[in-house]
């Protein structure tokens, strides 16, 4: 492997550890208390609110990142193409998935600051607005994207024979499972973070151990992937 497919292989690993710690710190970061009220209106209106959400918008983006890095890599590979339609779907997914998360992070903010200043708890009513139709079916379609383009990827995985067959799994288990975790508890959405962080350090540890791998002829490297 060259130097440059060694620092692009690098930078794939570290997208895909930012990406895990950054699904861990969001549910982690953001506040869970009720959001009816003057209650609501201090978490909608809080910093945590801000960070939380932008933590995730941040994770969305690098995680695709990385997903591209997987496409490079597994070119020339009977991964190929399913690491390409995957990578089309899932940036498809993360562009209609990042409205919702802004009308998240800056409209609820902004209708939370408004009804602490008014000291009106009322307008946090405005919120079910913002999320309801048509931007709940955005993010829903969006995700639904994002799952199959990552289990898609997870098939490139298995078929290039470059990696440990199962290694893009746990990932497509985790993104399959993102929006059922909405309805669930704190606790269990930072359980479910944690799931898709190691998801993404299995993928990171695989990238680095094919990147320290001692390098081989072109003619091998073609006759090792012909044989796998």
């Amino acid at each position: 492997m060259g130097i440059l497919s060694r620092l692009r292989v690098g930078l794939t690993s570290l997208a895909f550890v930012v990406a895990g710690a950054l699904f861990v710190l969001y549910p982690a970061v953001r506040p869970f208390s009720s959001e009816v009220g003057l209650d609501g209106a201090a978490a909608f209106g809080s910093t945590a609110w801000i960070v939380a959400h932008s933590l995730a918008i941040v994770g969305f983006v690098v995680v695709v990142l990385g997903l591209f890095g997987i496409y490079l890599r597994l070119q020339a590979t009977s991964g190929e193409r399913p690491a390409l339609i995957g990578l089309l779907l899932s940036w498809i997914g993360v562009g209609l998935v990042l409205p919702f998360y802004g009308a998240e992070v800056f409209g609820l903010h902004a209708i939370g600051q408004e009804a602490l200043k008014e000291n009106n708890g009322s307008l946090t009513s405005l919120a079910s607005s913002v999320r309801g139709e048509p931007g709940i079916e955005f993010i829903l379609v969006g995700l639904a994207l994002l799952g199959i383009g990552i289990t898609l990827s997870a098939i490139a995985v298995w078929r290039s024979g470059m990696f440990a067959r199962w290694a893009g799994i746990p990932l497509a288990v985790g993104f399959a499972l993102y929006i059922p975790q909405y309805v669930a508890p704190q606790y269990l959405r930072v359980a479910h973070g944690l799931m898709i962080a190691v998801a993404c350090l299995v993928i990171a540890q695989q990238l680095q151990r094919e990147r320290v791998r001692p390098p081989v002829s072109a003619k091998s490297e073609i006759s090792i992937r012909l044989a796998s």
